[in-house]
């Protein structure tokens, strides 16, 4: 009963802060540029965590944070592993660069969030058209990096049960080798915590573990995969090892 309460405090939290912040957002878009609205944004990823450990017991451990690059100018294009809703806010909180999300549509029809969101204008895909998908990520991408941000991209398409793999697609190497832009692969155990589509939040730690910038230069498609979903898997399989051999 405890945790099933300490869970309702948080989602009601967040509904209710959630809907704040976006609405504030919605408001200055006719005064801001989109990266004042971004760090509006994070502020409520930043919130949300704090948050979540006070009311769930929901702690955050990092790893490989000196893989991160120091230089400004260095665009990156980041490929994590997917199993909740956790990665989707903690990211913004916790990367130094403004983050451009490569995620479905439908989430632009949430009221308030999906709003909020449509201002930041990251890349919306329709994950029933693939090609056009492709194209969206392709030619938006560009423009994104050469504004530099960075682009986050889930490559699964979707979260994952904890302990399971699902092929990656290719859309993120793809865009990385046109871009000549070199990938940040990220693991995280979310899962263990927090698994998809489930109300209650058990208290422990989720680690966030950054791996070694991959370089794109002289690879191919394939051989650019492997790597990543080498590292990513193999990550996987350390920071949370029980998922993997029950």
């Amino acid at each position: 009963m405890i945790l099933w309460l300490r869970s309702l405090l948080f989602y009601i939290f967040g509904f209710t802060t959630v809907t704040i912040v976006a609405s504030a957002i919605i408001l200055v878009i006719p005064f801001t540029d989109r990266s004042a609205r971004y760090k509006m944004g994070v502020f409520w990823c930043q919130l949300t965590q704090k948050a979540l450990l006070l009311f769930c017991g929901i702690n955050i451990k990092t790893k490989g944070f000196d893989n991160i690059p120091l230089d400004p100018k260095k665009s990156l294009i980041l490929l994590g592993k997917h199993q909740s809703a956790w990665e989707t806010f903690i990211y913004p909180a916790f990367f130094p660069r403004q983050l451009c999300f490569v995620f479905k549509r439908e989430l632009l029809f949430v009221p308030f969030f999906g709003w909020a969101l449509a201002s930041l204008q990251m890349i919306h895909i329709n994950r029933g058209d693939r090609e056009r998908s492709r194209e969206a990520v392709n030619e938006q991408g560009k423009a994104v990096l050469a504004e530099g941000s960075w682009i986050a991209i889930y490559p699964e398409g979707t979260r994952t049960p904890r302990g399971t793999f699902k092929p990656y697609r290719k859309g993120g190497v793809r865009l990385a080798i046109s871009t000549h832009t070199d990938i940040l692969p990220v693991a995280q155990n979310s899962g263990a915590i927090w698994p998809r589509n489930t109300f209650l939040k058990r208290p422990g730690v989720i680690t966030l573990s950054i791996g070694p910038v991959i370089t794109v230069q002289g690879k191919t498609e394939e051989q650019l995969q492997l790597e990543v979903e080498a590292w990513i898997e193999g990550e996987m399989r350390k920071i949370d090892a029980p998922a993997y051999t029950q």
